[in-house]
């Protein structure tokens, strides 16, 4: 999908140190793949401590289980 953005020109700059891609295609595609991985793993963060843990799960008896 064609898009067009106005980019600051200073942070694409250092997109482009940090994360060595050579184009601005590369260096948006990867910043937004990266975002999205922090967003998911905030969301995930957040359910700690929200979950009960069944303190008779086995998980050494469950590695040994075949399918």
């Amino acid at each position: 999908m064609a898009t067009n953005l106005a980019l600051d020109p200073e942070l694409l700059e250092r997109a482009f140190i940090v994360s060595g891609e050579r184009t601005k295609k590369a260096a948006v595609t990867r910043a937004l793949q990266e975002f999205i991985a922090r967003r998911e793993q905030r969301k995930l963060a957040e359910l700690l401590g929200k979950l009960d843990w069944d303190a008779s799960y086995d998980y050494k008896a469950e590695r040994s289980r075949r399918s």
